[in-house]
């Protein structure tokens, strides 16, 4: 059993990234559904895909615009996500690779 020095030492705080820090999407990875309580005590829920064993958020409009895109190439392996903005302005646009 662990002392509470060695425990703190060990400690990786748990956070969650944007699908736009990532330089290559895979349409391959899992999505998981989480929940969490924002400033106000209001429980919401967000979707994420996890790569390289961290969480990455996956906004809505993401998911909207890559599905429009697959409908056009379902074997579409491989995208990335430019973000724009910040706060409620926050523009998200995915971009096909080969």
């Amino acid at each position: 059993m662990a002392n509470l020095k060695e425990s703190a030492m060990a400690y990786e705080s748990r956070s969650v990234g944007n699908i736009a820090d990532l330089p290559k999407v895979s349409t391959e990875l899992l999505v998981e559904d989480r929940e969490a309580t924002n400033e106000e005590g209001k429980t919401f829920s967000y979707k994420v895909v996890i790569a390289n064993d961290q969480e990455f958020r996956v906004p809505a409009s993401v998911l909207k615009s890559l599905k429009a895109i697959l409908e056009d190439n379902p074997k579409l392996q491989f995208f990335k996500v430019k973000k724009t903005g910040a706060g409620m302005a926050t523009e998200y646009t995915v971009i096909p690779l080969a």
